[in-house]
Order: structure tokens, then sequence, then C-alpha cells
């Protein structure tokens, strides 16, 4: 590869600061990610030790929180900012209870994109697909003719927002950008959505920020209040805006909660489920 082109790779892939969906694969221990977004997690780890954690049971609850809209009955769903690939992915999750869900997935990691083939391994009776574009874009998503061709707006949507808005600071109107995401849904939606917390461990939040932010990257941790403003204007399903681990845990959430392996300071994560009257 030229030099040129080397430069201009590494542009794209963002390989001179932390990506999100990089970081977030190192906690679960995948292998994709660069010297850049180890540094930052490790980081990370010093600061806040939870951070594994945090990602774990994160991943648990959305795969809770997915099967229970396909077990209403939702058969379409959006997943923006999808991550790297780890299996289950959010179509294999519901594609269990409905074969024929139809699944979109969007992230802006070109690495997430190499690895897109495990997004597009549907059954054979639904479909799934998977574009480049930003949470931040709105309209580039809801345009797409990713989502113009498998969703039908029309109809109930589970849109999935987990674990992204808390790497959106105030400065680029996040509560804004839900809005024109859910707007656009058809009653009956529902909005899957998680956030880090640091209301049950404030100076160690303050400084894993400090130290993000050292690394290249930039993150807004919000309270409960303020995340429970998410879902303005929805309806929250029972237990409401809650620690992941309690939001209708499975039996081996139970057994972990019940080893002390997730509990708040460790999990530091608010998650909810909402429908759009």
């Amino acid at each position: 590869m030229a030099e040129g082109e080397d430069a201009t790779m590494t542009e794209r892939l963002n390989m001179d600061r932390p990506h999100p969906a990089r970081v977030y694969d190192y906690f679960l221990h995948g292998k994709d990610n660069f010297a850049v977004d180890r540094q930052a997690a490790e980081h990370l780890l010093e600061a806040f030790p939870g951070f594994r954690t945090a990602a774990l049971s994160n991943r648990m609850w959305m795969h809770r929180a997915a099967r229970y809209a396909a077990e209403q009955g939702i058969t379409q769903f959006l997943d923006v900012g999808t991550g790297i690939p780890t299996s289950p992915n959010l179509h294999e999750v519901v594609q269990e209870i409905v074969p024929s869900a139809h699944v979109v997935y969007a992230d802006n990691d070109p690495i997430v994109l190499a690895h897109s083939r495990a997004l597009m391994a549907s059954r054979p009776e639904g479909r799934t697909a998977y574009l480049e574009a930003d949470v931040t874009d709105p309209q580039s998503i809801l345009g797409s003719e990713e989502v113009k061709d498998l969703l039908d707006l029309s109809k109930p949507v589970a849109l999935s927002l987990v674990g992204v808005f808390h790497y959106l600071p105030d400065a680029l109107e996040p509560y804004d950008l839900i809005r024109q995401l859910v707007e656009p849904l058809a009653p009956g939606s529902l909005l899957i959505f998680s956030h880090c917390t640091p209301d049950f461990a404030p100076d160690l939040w303050e400084r894993a920020i400090q130290v993000y932010k050292a690394d290249g990257g930039d993150a807004q941790v919000r309270s409960k209040e303020e995340v429970t403003r998410f879902f303005d204007g929805l309806e929250l399903v029972e237990p409401g805006v809650s620690a992941p681990f309690r939001w209708h845990p499975d039996a081996e959430t139970e057994a972990m909660v019940a080893k002390d392996e997730l509990n708040d300071v460790m999990c530091s994560l608010w998650v909810g489920v909402a429908r759009k009257p």
C-alpha cells in the first residue's frame, strides 16, 4: 500500500483516536480493535474498573429487550450504533422468535462494515441489511435505501440505541436526535435505549470521562433524570428506567446478581424500553 493510501485508510478508520465500537469490542474480549482503542480501554479500566461488567450487562440486557420486542409482535428492527458483530447479534435473537423479522443495522465505523457479513446471515424467512451511517444524521439513516427496502415505517419498528448516546455531548443536541429518529415511526413502535450514568460512582466517572477525552474520545454520562428525558412523549414499559439487571431479569442475570457480579456501581447504566403511543 502506498504511503498516501495508508494515510487515507488510517484517517478512514480513525486509527489516531479510539472508536466506541472498537473500545466496546475490547471490553467484550473481542479482537477487532487497534492499539489506540486498547490504550483508551485500559485507561478507562484504571479509572473505573466496572467497564467490562457494564459492557457485559448492557449486552445481556439488549438480548432481553430485543426478545421482549419480538414477543410483543414487532417484526421490524432498526439498530443504530450496532458495534462490531458479537454472536448472538440482534437479528439472531429476534429471529428465534420471529423468523421473518427484518433488521437494519447502522454504524459509522468502517471496521463494522468489514465484519458486516456476520450481520447479513439472516434466516431465509427474514432479511437483514447494513449501512454505514452516523446517528448524528438521522435523515441519512431513515432515508437510506436499506431502510426503504426492508422497513415499512407505517408499521411498528423497534429502534435500538444501545450504549450509543453517552458518546454524544449536549453540543450535538442528543434529545433532538432522538426526536428525529422516533418521530417518523408508527404508533406501537418501541425505543430500546441504554446509557451510562455517574449516579452510583460520580468521582470514578468524572475521572473516566477525563481520561477518555485525554485519549481523543468524547463522552457525556447522564443522571437518571437526564436519561429519562430521552423517553419524553413515550410510554415506558415496566419497570421504567432501571439498572439493566433489574429489567426483566432472566435466570443467568439473577444468578450473577446473587453472586454480586452485577450491581449498581459496576454496571452504572440506565436502561429502558418505551412504546410510542
